[in-house]
């Protein structure tokens, strides 16, 4: 089954590429790898402002993540053309607004991973990192990139 139909099972429309709010490029390619430039949360169109920790719990924190997810699959497409050339997703970098006491990032963080494990299977299991930090460009909850291999 390709990624698309199972886009489509799940209910996913693939959004176009956002414009970069700074001095950057939505993606980048190298050789085999495409890497993407860090992705906000969005949510209703606007980015998703809240604190992990304080304002925004792990599960509201874990559907920002799967939210990016799919704004990182609308970037992937047209970095690429076809999700289904994608033959690894390498690495995802979530970083998570919270708040010092606040340590649960990498549940946080699954929201994506799960999407991903979900689209790609065996492809999809990937290397990552998740972050705790102070703040996120525009007060976002999370922020997400990705590096993944074409085949």
């Amino acid at each position: 089954m390709s990624i698309y139909d199972k886009l489509n099972q799940l209910g996913i429309a693939l959004p176009p590429v956002a414009t970069p709010a700074a001095a950057y490029v939505p993606f980048v390619q190298t050789g085999k790898l495409v890497f993407l430039s860090g992705h906000l949360a969005k949510k209703d169109g606007k980015v998703w402002v809240g604190q992990l920790g304080k304002d925004t719990t792990t599960e509201q924190g874990k559907a920002a993540a799967r939210a990016i997810a799919v704004d990182l699959l609308g970037t992937l497409h047209a970095a690429v053309g076809d999700l289904n050339k994608i033959t690894r997703i390498v690495k995802l970098m979530s970083l998570v607004n919270s708040t010092p006491d606040f340590t649960e990032q990498h549940l946080v963080t699954n929201g994506a991973s799960e999407l991903f494990g979900e689209l790609f299977g065996p492809a999809g299991a990937h290397a990552r990192s998740a972050f705790g930090v102070a703040q996120i460009p525009m007060g976002a909850c999370v922020e997400i990139e990705l590096i993944a291999e074409v085949g």
